[in-house]
């Protein structure tokens, strides 16, 4: 028996309201899984939509799948009844047409009457089709009707910029021709500066390690507790630094260091990633990463011999899934996969900093936490410096960091261990990559940490390598200036010779990280190629952290956010969609070429990324002598079958769907499109590429997009990420450089 929905005329759940300027909507459908030859199911009934009971005139029913055919149209308000009945045609000949047995289906004032029933064609005497049908009608408003045929219409015109290459570069005309038209900028861009968000970035006005992970053994009065629970009250603290008079006393702790020469190795087993087998090493030397001549551009990447070892455990019990990523796609299927089949402590990922002093370790760091934030993995960045400032006090001298000094190496040994404590608590109770900011320069000391982090986490030694003077130089100068060490030093000279007098000292008890899984960054800082070693890295993690650090480095450049202009979609508060920008959206367009003819004059190597839609690449198309890319990425969220409706319009037809997205913006994906979490994933590349560039870029895109881009620069928790203002005609500047992240924004229009 064929089934169908209709208005029950008792007026229960499924009645509406009477009104007089509703039309009908009707829908039909067929199942017909064996049509017989070429016959083509049709409609035909009582008003001249549908043939005025001429079966020349029948509508035919188009195939909605390869069972179903479909037929939907709207009856004109003066038919309050339509009857109607179905018809095989066939195709190719003009022999008569089958019409389906039994009375003709009544549709009067949107309800059907009569019981459903199958649709019976009788072929011949002994040949008899039955196919179910199914009809379904409603009362649509005339708004309703014009308002899907004005999206119809938009979407059937062409796009504007058709023929627009994906990388184009407009030549910069010979004369100005607008110069000092009404939508020329100021000289002084100042003048269009507004204030940030007060959450905004600006992380580099402040000493990046001050920024990391609270030392848990500091009580909510500033007091610092020792590891036996003990305090002592005299080791006060502000937020600017430590005030002391003079060193504490060293608390004595117990501290297990492994044998030295009990070097934490691999067992002797290469992995063949070109087959996936495994072969006994011709020499425990083989441990040590395959060194790669410096090359100018793109570092090349060597994985070293290593050994790796597999502890299947297919169970995700309540523990594992809280230590899920906040994520989608890859970055969840990754995640899945390792926590399915890696060893329990390789559910927990610790990045354990190595190198000397003004080695872009912290910058490194803080980049490394913000980026595996963004995915979704939930990380922290533990600095021992800071357990030590707060510890020990902040003015200890260059003597406190001799490799001789007992006193000096168990001090710092001792809140390296509460570090490390702090760290691993945190990851039992659900935190998943712990970064470990120290010097970490004695393998005495790596041996220590590996120890304490059996069967808890497994370790990832980075270690990051300078041998350019002059950035090293830099980064020294930076330190004084801005280290809470220095805070206290009137003379800048003085504590400059003291930092190089520490610096030597640790120089003197260097050790090359030569043990366990570990990356080697060596000269990468500066962007123009070197040298990145790797030794027993597996995972998808460890991957995604091998292929950032790759493309980061320290060149300062900045990178401006901005939406298109103000689009037709915007106008009429409808999202999604392709259309043109308007009146005021082709001003902004004018002023922003302005604008960034001024900002990036001196800048041949700026480069302008778009999005594919037209109201981008139209936003764009004033700005000249920039090469222009598109990228699909920038594309804005896909908002499904809800593209082109208001969000009166969803809350009105789809009240569930409306609901859902109001309780949680980040996870909630439109019908056959996005949620927030898919555009980050699709943004990772796009990331991976600001990163790269040496150059300024200025990234002309949508709002849910540049959202999720801010919030990676501005280091934004996710679940923040849909609310992030982004307002139309204002440019977002990210300056990104050895002192952190910077933003500024300019307002060039209401």
């Amino acid at each position: 028996m064929g089934t169908g929905s209709s208005k029950n005329a008792d007026g229960g759940p499924h009645a509406c309201e009477e009104r007089e300027d509703e039309q009908l909507y009707v829908s039909l459908k067929m199942e017909s899984y064996k049509l017989k030859g070429e016959l083509i199911p049709h409609v035909y009934g009582s008003v001249p939509l549908v043939g005025s009971w001429d079966s020349s005139k029948a509508l035919s029913m188009e195939r909605e799948s390869t069972s179903t055919w479909e037929l939907s149209f709207v009856v004109p308000p003066n038919h309050e009844t339509l009857d109607f009945k179905f018809l095989l045609k066939p195709k190719y000949s003009s022999a008569p047409a089958i019409v389906e047995e039994g009375p003709n289906r009544l549709l009067s004032g949107g309800h059907l009457q009569g019981d459903m029933r199958l649709a019976i064609f009788r072929l011949s005497a002994d040949e008899v089709l039955e196919y179910p049908v199914f009809i379904k009608a409603d009362k649509v408003s005339p708004f309703d009707l014009a308002a899907s045929w004005r999206a119809y219409q938009e979407n059937l015109q062409p796009s504007t910029v058709r023929g627009i290459p994906d990388v184009s570069i407009n030549s910069v005309p010979e004369t100005d021709i607008e110069n000092g038209s009404s939508f020329s900028l100021e000289l002084d861009l100042e003048h269009y500066v507004v204030p940030a968000p007060s959450t905004s970035t600006n992380s580099g006005l402040c000493y990046a390690a001050n920024m990391t992970e609270t030392p848990r053994s500091l009580t909510r009065h500033g007091v610092f507790s020792n590891s036996d629970g003990s305090v002592n009250p005299s080791h006060s603290f502000k937020d600017s630094g430590v005030s002391i008079d003079r060193p504490p006393p060293i608390k004595e702790m117990e501290i297990v260091v492994p044998d030295p020469a009990k070097v934490y190795s691999g067992s002797g087993m290469v992995e063949s990633k070109s087959i996936g087998t495994f072969s006994p090493l011709q020499k425990q030397d083989s441990h040590r990463g395959i060194l790669v001549d410096r090359g100018v551009g793109s570092p090349r990447l060597v994985k070293s011999a290593s050994s790796t070892t597999f502890s299947p455990d297919l169970k995700l019990n309540a523990e594992t899934k809280n230590r899920m990523p906040a994520a989608a796609g890859a970055v969840a299927a990754g995640a899945v996969a390792d926590q399915m089949l890696g060893p329990k402590e390789d559910r927990h990922l610790a990045i354990v900093l190595v190198g000397l002093p003004a080695r872009g370790k912290t910058f490194t760091a803080a980049k490394l936490t913000r980026y595996l934030r963004w995915l979704g993995h939930d990380t922290k960045h533990f600095n021992v410096g800071k357990y030590r400032r707060l510890k020990h006090g902040s003015n200890q001298a260059a003597d406190f960091f001799r490799g001789d000094n007992e006193e000096g190496v168990e001090a710092r040994n001792e809140v390296a261990a509460l570090a490390m404590e702090d760290m691993t608590s945190w990851m039992q109770e659900g935190g998943q990559v712990g970064i470990f900011d120290a010097t970490n320069s004695t393998r005495r000391r790596r041996n220590m940490l590996m120890k304490m982090a059996e069967g808890k986490c497994k370790i990832i030694f980075l270690e990051t390598i300078c041998n350019d003077e002059r950035i090293i130089e830099r980064n020294i100068r930076l330190k004084i200036q801005q280290s809470p060490d220095y805070a206290e030093e009137p003379d800048y000279e003085a504590g400059l010779r003291d930092f190089k007098n520490r610096l030597a000292n640790y120089e003197k008890v260097y050790e090359p990280v030569e043990e366990g899984s570990y990356i080697k960054m060596i000269d990468m800082v500066s962007g123009h190629g070197g040298i990145i070693q790797v030794n027993n890295i597996s995972g998808y993690l460890p991957g995604r952290i091998v292929f950032f650090l790759v493309n980061t480095h320290l060149t300062p450049r900045p990178i401006l956010l901005t939406r298109h202009g103000e689009s037709l979609d915007n106008v009429r508060g409808r999202i999604g969609g392709d259309t043109v920008i308007s009146d005021t959206g082709e001003l902004y367009a004018k002023k922003l070429a302005n604008f960034v003819e001024k900002r990036l004059k001196s800048e041949r190597a700026a480069s302008i990324w778009t999005s594919t839609l037209q109201r981008t690449i139209l936003t764009a198309s004033p700005i000249v002598g920039f090469p222009k890319i598109q990228w699909r990425a920038l594309d804005e969220i896909n908002a499904g079958v809800c593209d082109g409706m208001t969000y009166e319009e969803i809350k009105k037809n789809m009240p569930e769907e409306y609901e859902a997205r109001k309780k949680d913006k980040l996870r909630y994906r439109y019908p056959r499109g996005e949620s927030y979490l898919d555009v980050i994933q699709r943004l990772e590349p796009v990331i991976i590429e600001l990163e790269r560039q040496r150059g300024p870029v200025v990234v002309i895109s949508h709002q849910a997009v540049l959202r999720a881009l801010y919030a990676y620069f501005a280091d934004r928790p996710l679940q923040e990420i849909p609310h992030i203002e982004v307002p139309l005609h204002t440019i977002i500047e990210i300056q990104m450089g050895v002192s952190g992240v910077q933003e500024k924004r300019y307002k060039l229009m209401d």
